[in-house]
């Protein structure tokens, strides 16, 4: 292990403490860790507690049952590390690591030898940082945590070393990692070499990432400063407990400057509104969610890889949609321009709900804002996991608004790239469903590089190296479709439309006549059978009829035994290929 020397050396091994801390499942009591009590807030002896947000007293032994949050106002305990061990750990299978280190003054700082010796005597805890292995529902993982009470687990030099070595160690042993993060930052005391801790663990997440390991950051009250500005967010899941303060200058650092913060600002939500975080969990959920998470990035042979006991399964649409196809009269194209605007026609998110199981839906780009015209996550195909993204119109006047009428915001496409990337990385096939008039071509996506983001999605689409299968089920509106559709294969509704722009705009721009949107439609050759003819794509998918939510179960099931054979047929090709075959696949037009 790389030492520093003294003055420079922060860290040297010695023999375990006779007091250094250990985890056995007995010794893990339920305790509620609360901020020191203010002047006018007197913590209630014996049975209960004064709960920090609304201040009412709370019964200790139910606020324990309910997960350390407070049952009168919802608001959230900060969690002692024992404790949080107990609710994420399988009983009896955490194992610390790295509790020999002990930590130097680098820069003498007067009395912080002592305040750290104070520390370790108030928490029992060795530092701020607690890391080893463990079991969570019989998946093994790395397990760190965060705990506030020591030196407000402030970053110093044992923090930064315990997080980079416990990352090493994961990455050896081919281990996913989970932190909890909590922190006001860096640890002054420390000064510069607080600050390189930020690089330091930075750097050893990138080589875990490289060798292609999940790192989920769970982001507990507070995550702030160099915490926030390095391990808290880079991982390739972010979830956030709710109503936890994140941010890396506090709240009364910015009001310094003059500025007034609205209600809610760094907050959990306001993160998840603003693209930062995937998810907010409850924590009575949390360890569940934590085991889905973990299962879904099971290293897997192929793409196919689905549950032997679904293999009879039945495809075929019933009866009554055989029925309604044989009666179905062929629609003209400007009908069927007309049946791909209709609000009532299944969106993206009614086939991910019929066709895959136990969707989990992932936010933002990581930048700005979670675009909900995009909705996108991992889920199971038959047991098979898969990156899933489809662009949502909406299902009323209200949803519609709600998703900008399927029309994506840079941020969506942004959104949608990164989960690209992050199915290419684990090996998982993305399958895209696509249905929108267009890009959004407001202002303020003009401001934040509409067709910057458009241009990257048709950029980095070209080269993943897994499988990719891209959907039309409504309108496919020129680059602002184009955008979620380059894929090894693409397939078409029926009734669908996919055009360079809607009639109304080609005839405006053409004849200057938008009223000849409908004879534009009959020359434009935007329909199914058109673009079959023409080679844009594979498949054309049966609507009995048109589609409607009476079709849509047996639409999805057609989808269904269709999107298990084009996976089956991926099995056994390299990622190289798949990116070659995508490159000749538009290279001919």
């Amino acid at each position: 292990m790389p030492a520093i020397l003294r003055r420079r050396k922060l860290i040297s091994i010695k023999p375990e403490r006779k007091n250094a801390v250990t985890y056995r499942k007995e010794e893990v009591q339920a305790e509620v860790m609360t901020p020191p009590p203010a002047a006018d807030q007197q913590k209630i002896p014996g049975s209960t507690v004064v709960c920090p947000a609304c201040k009412r007293e709370v019964n200790k032994a139910e606020v324990e049952k309910n997960k350390y949050v407070c049952y009168e106002c919802g608001s959230y305990f900060r969690v002692r590390t024992k404790n949080r061990i107990r609710m994420v750990a399988d009983a009896g299978t955490f194992e610390p690591w790295f509790e020999y280190l002990e930590s130097e003054n680098p820069l003498d700082f007067p009395e912080y030898t002592q305040k750290v010796e104070a520390a370790r005597e108030k928490t029992g805890l060795h530092e701020a940082v607690t890391i080893g292995r463990c079991k969570i529902y019989g998946e093994e993982t790395v397990l760190g945590i965060c705990d506030a009470r020591f030196l407000m687990s402030s970053m110093g030099h044992v923090v930064g070393e315990k997080i980079a070595l416990g990352v090493e160690r994961a990455t050896d042993l081919k281990l996913p990692v989970i932190l909890f993060c909590c922190s006001g930052g860096a640890r002054m005391q420390e000064g510069i070499i607080s600050l390189m801790q930020m690089a330091k663990t930075s750097a050893a997440l990138k080589r875990h990432s490289d060798a292609g390991l999940l790192y989920v950051p769970v982001l507990t009250d507070p995550t702030t400063g160099g915490v926030t500005a390095s391990f808290a967010m880079l991982g390739d899941i972010i979830l956030a407990e709710p109503g936890a303060l994140i941010g890396f200058a506090g709240p009364r650092v910015i009001e310094t400057i003059g500025q007034k913060l609205p209600e809610g600002f760094q907050r959990a939500e306001f993160q998840l509104e603003h693209g930062f975080v995937d998810a907010i969990v409850e924590r009575k959920n949390l360890k569940i969610t934590l085991n889905r998470i973990l299962k879904m990035h099971h290293s897997r042979e192929g793409f196919a890889d689905f549950d032997p006991l679904r293999m009879d399964d039945n495809y075929e649409p019933t009866e009554l949609m055989r029925e309604r196809a044989a009666r179905a009269k062929g629609l003209t194209p400007w009908e069927k321009v007309k049946a791909a605007r209709k609000v009532d026609r299944p969106s993206a998110t009614d086939y991910m709900e019929n066709i895959f199981d136990e969707f989990m839906e992932f936010h933002g780009d990581r930048y700005f804002r979670d675009d909900p015209a995009i909705v996108g996550g991992v889920a199971y195909l038959d047991g098979q996991p898969v990156t899933v993204i489809g662009i949502q119109k909406g299902k009323d006047f209200k949803d519609c608004m709600k998703h900008n009428y399927g029309m994506p915001s840079p941020e969506g496409y942004r959104k949608a790239i990164r989960l690209m990337k992050q199915a290419e990385k684990f090996g998982r096939p993305v399958i895209t469903f696509v249905n929108t008039a267009g890009a959004y071509c407001g202002m303020e996506a003009e401001e934040r590089g509409q067709g910057e983001a458009i241009a990257r999605n048709l950029y980095e689409m070209s080269a993943l190296k897994v499988p990719v299968l891209c959907i039309m089920i409504g309108e496919g509106g020129s680059g602002g479709a184009l955008a979620l559709a380059v894929g090894n294969e693409v397939w078409m509704m029926e009734n669908a439309t996919y055009s360079i722009l809607s009639p109304e705009g080609f005839a405006s721009i053409l004849w200057k006549d938008g009223k000849r949107a409908k004879e534009a439609s009959e020359i434009m050759k935007i329909t199914a059978m058109d673009l079959k003819s023409l080679g844009v794509i594979e498949q054309i998918i049966p609507e009995y009829g048109v589609a409607d939510a009476k079709a849509c179960e047996s639409i999805s099931r057609y989808l269904k035994g269709n999107i298990k054979k084009f996976l089956e047929k991926q099995n056994g090709r390299t990622g190289e290929q798949f990116a070659s075959e995508r490159y000749a696949r538009f290279r001919k037009f």
